[in-house]
């Protein structure tokens, strides 16, 4: 084993470890001949044994990131300057350039990108991507962490780094049959899926990496390795909210057919519009793409007949007066979109102790103006940061509560719940409860989509992320029945409280 003072080569003294990774572990040296300080990356396998594998093999992987990275020429590629491989070692060595600051992952824990910054970023390491593409290079495993910086740190430069799992074009597959080299949850679908790959899969992964950078959550890391891979399979994205402007290209290169991701031309102009300002904002009347890698939602069924306001006829009036209150009448009767007003009740999961009856037969409230009015369905929204809305989930299912905003907030609160929220939970979307009979009226419900079987499994799901009180998760039923309004499962998880199956 390595470590500080060692001499490789009779020339580089090792002077601290930098990192680890999949391939070895990078460390800074000093070369006594030149008088200069290096990387120098010692290649060893990652697995429980290292002397197991096969030293052919392991040299082969060693010299074939040698020459992806002298094939490449760029200012925003690591350099490298030599290989060592010598009977006296018992593995191989790369000297590389040293890139004194940190990595993108080290700035990613301290702050989020602004749109235009991460999209700055994003063409530099496009264009890193197109040299390497165009020599037959894919990378295979573009993350943060691979990502170095350097120059000013209000505006630094990035290099991409470690080609070490990357595939040449026509080289001989190194990998097992099966066998998966990569970070889960920056790998591609059809990378998983083994259906092929081509430059499409680091787009995917340069996608997944602007994600995280703007809206500081990694979308599709689970639990688990697998639990992840299925994730990248399967799950749709949760909207952006912080994305802005860049959400139409987190929209495009955040599908799972490969064919339809944008080609590097097209995607460097798009990001070009996004770090020059001249991309538009997502506006009420230029909605956001949704970014959604799975099939289309199925149609929610149709909505309940809106509530509609019954103006009140003050009695015994003159016949003018009569007529004048009839008109108001017939306009009311024909705006079938009022809205009851609601009380300020303070946001929450806990279900509310007035039954649902009592809570559509109360007075009727005057009103709200256009500007103050909830509508009844998310699909759009005043705030430009807003999160894209989805489809309402079918009547019929088991949600996970998360919490609960009322609509007077309005939607940038609600946004702003909805990040805090996707912390922990990064599905979690938010509804309308107006949508739902089952639900009482009036609120922003952000919650988890499951699919549950039942209220249990809602609050297995929320256990498992540390939420564990009826004010941070409760299984509710979405119905367009209001005697489902009981319907409602609560912590603990162990021995739940209230309904939790429709049985």
């Amino acid at each position: 084993m390595s470590g500080p003072g060692d001499v490789v080569d009779g020339r580089f003294e090792l002077l601290e470890r930098l990192g680890s990774g999949g391939m070895g572990t990078v460390w800074r040296a000093r070369d006594t001949v030149l008088h200069r300080e290096v990387a120098l990356k010692e290649v060893r396998s990652a697995g429980p044994d290292p002397a197991a594998e096969d030293s052919a093999v392991l040299r082969e992987r060693v010299l074939r990131e040698a020459r992806a990275l002298a094939r490449l020429n760029h200012p925003h590629v690591v350099t490298i300057h030599q290989i060592i491989d010598t009977a006296a070692d018992s593995h191989p060595w790369l000297v590389m350039e040293l890139l004194p600051g940190r990595t993108l992952q080290d700035l990613l824990e301290e702050r989020t990108l602004p749109p235009q910054e991460a999209a700055r970023i994003g063409r530099e390491l496009l264009s890193a991507l197109r040299v390497a593409h165009a020599a037959g290079i894919l990378h295979r495993d573009i993350k943060p962490a691979n990502v170095l910086l350097r120059g000013p740190e209000d505006a630094p430069s990035v290099v991409l780094t470690d080609f070490g799992i990357a595939s040449l074009s026509g080289a001989t597959r190194l990998t097992a049959t099966g066998d998966l080299i990569g970070s889960p949850e920056y790998i591609a679908p059809e990378r998983i899926r083994g259906t092929g790959e081509g430059p499409a899969a680091d787009l995917w992964s340069l996608g997944l990496v602007l994600y995280v950078a703007v809206e500081g959550v990694s979308p599709l890391r689970r639990a688990t390795t697998l639990a992840t891979l299925a994730a990248v399979l399967d799950d749709p994205l949760p909207p952006p909210v912080r994305s802005g402007p860049l959400a139409p290209v987190l929209a495009a290169l955040l599908v799972r057919d490969p064919a339809l991701r944008p080609d590097a031309d097209r995607l460097d102009a798009m990001l070009a519009a996004v770090a020059q300002g001249i991309a538009r904002q997502p506006t009420e009347t230029a909605e956001r793409p949704a970014v959604t890698v799975g099939p289309p939602p199925p149609s929610p069924p149709p909505s309940p007949e809106p509530r509609r306001r019954m103006p009140v006829v003050a009695a015994a009036v003159a016949v003018a007066l009569a007529l004048v209150a009839g008109a108001a009448l017939v306009f009311a009767l024909r705006d079938g979109s009022g809205t009851e007003g609601k009380g300020g009740e303070k946001g929450s999961t806990e279900a509310d102790s007035v039954p649902a009856s009592a809570s559509r037969t109360s007075p009727e409230k005057p009103s709200k103006s256009p500007e103050t009015s909830a509508t009844t369905t998310p699909a759009k929204s005043t705030s430009p940061t807003s999160p894209t809305p989805t489809e309402p989930p079918a009547s019929g299912t088991w949600i996970a509560q998360l919490f609960s905003e009322p609509d007077t907030s309005g939607t940038a609160t609600r946004d702003r719940r909805l990040a805090a929220v996707r912390k922990d939970v990064p599905e979690a979307r938010y509804l309308h409860s107006d949508d739902y009979a089952s639900l009482r009226p009036g609120f922003w419900v952000i919650y988890a989509p499951g699919p549950f079987a039942d209220g249990r499994a809602a609050l297995r799901f929320c256990a498992e992320r540390g939420r564990t009180t009826g004010n941070t998760c409760v299984g509710r039923y979405l119905s367009r029945d209001s005697a489902d309004y009981s319907l409602q499962c609560k912590p603990p998880a162990s021995n739940p409280v209230g309904r939790c199956t429709r049985a």
